[in-house]
């Protein structure tokens, strides 16, 4: 079994209140292009225990289960569990800060572990560097998100 986890942040120039509930499975339907889930709870409130699914999203190389381990809105955390059966497991963690009224620290862990030779190969070659471009990718997403709303 291989295990690999990488953390990043960045900051961005939008209140917490705006951002934080874009780290959801309806919230990034709005910034992330090609987004989707099937929501099998029936509602879209995010809450500890909430249960989508998605097909091939965020290093997926198959249909993925996701579980909200932790939701803690008032301190702006949510962590998910993402699992690809028979492939890997992945705990995803957003954490937003307050660093001024208008302006937001994000910092994005993503610890995968690997269930079979296929999975254990992923987690050997997702790389700081990779990962640190992806997470790039998520702040200029969000930027031109924010952009559009103007």
């Amino acid at each position: 079994m291989s295990r690999i986890k990488h953390t990043e942040g960045f900051t961005i120039d939008h209140p917490i209140e705006i951002l934080f509930p874009l780290f959801s499975a309806e919230g990034e339907k709005l910034w992330v292009p090609g987004w989707d889930y099937e929501n099998i709870m029936g509602s879209k409130d995010l809450h500890e225990d909430y249960i989508f699914l998605t097909k091939t999203h965020d290093h997926a190389s198959t249909e993925a289960i996701w579980l909200v381990k932790r939701y803690e809105p008032e301190s702006h955390l949510v962590q998910f569990y993402k699992v690809e059966p028979g492939d890997k497991i992945g705990i995803i963690e957003v954490k937003c800060s307050r660093l001024e009224e208008n302006l937001t620290q994000v910092t994005v862990s993503y610890e995968y572990i690997g269930l079979s030779p296929k999975g254990n190969k992923f987690v050997e070659g997702f790389t700081s560097s990779e990962y640190e471009e992806f997470i790039g990718e998520w702040k200029n997403l969000l930027i031109s998100y924010f952009e559009s709303k103007c």
